[in-house]
């Protein structure tokens, strides 16, 4: 393998983990009432609502807006306001579209472009830097995600099965 013989892969996997991490979180608020998507469970965290919002902005700004150099606005402060009560549906579309925008960004990219410069949110990095923190970051709350469900629903999400391998998984050769 050629040293720039590496962005394939990786952006094969960045996409497969941004679409479970996604199907995990669609599980989780098929689940959930309005209610439930909002609830916080206390003054200091968020809702799973504000999550799925957050979520939303930062890969935009990141990956649409930062490496797509696409047109991008973002309120970061509205994401966790209290009394933002979008419709469920709605929040999860607008994470739905720019998951599938974000993805067909990452897929495109060459190994050059993976090492471009950026300025994202007032950090100078190259879009490899960008894409690992945004998978990063979208499977942190994810976790929380799933977590605050569980406690809400008593349910299992496990994406996993006895063996530790990716239950319905379209990329079953990706950990």
């Amino acid at each position: 393998m050629r040293p720039t013989d590496f962005a394939q892969p990786l952006t094969t996997y960045a996409c497969a983990k941004l679409q479970r991490n996604f199907r995990q979180i669609q599980r989780c608020t098929a689940l959930l009432s309005e209610d439930e998507f909002w609830q916080r469970a206390n003054q200091h965290s968020n809702s799973i609502g504000n999550l799925v919002v957050h979520l939303a902005g930062n890969i935009g700004q990141w990956i649409i807006g930062g490496v797509g150099r696409q047109p991008f606005e973002r309120d970061r402060p509205a994401e966790f306001d209290r009394s933002l009560r979008l419709p469920q549906v709605e929040a999860l579309s607008r994470l739905s579209d720019h998951t599938q925008r974000a993805r067909a960004i990452i897929a495109g990219l060459s190994a050059a472009q993976l090492l471009e410069p950026r300025t994202i949110q007032a950090y100078r990095v190259v879009a490899l830097t960008a894409v690992f923190h945004v998978v990063e970051h979208y499977s942190f709350h994810t976790g929380q995600i799933v977590y605050f469900t569980k406690i809400l629903r008593n349910a299992d999400l496990s994406a996993y099965d006895a063996a530790g391998r990716l239950i319905d998984d379209e990329h079953p050769d990706l950990p």
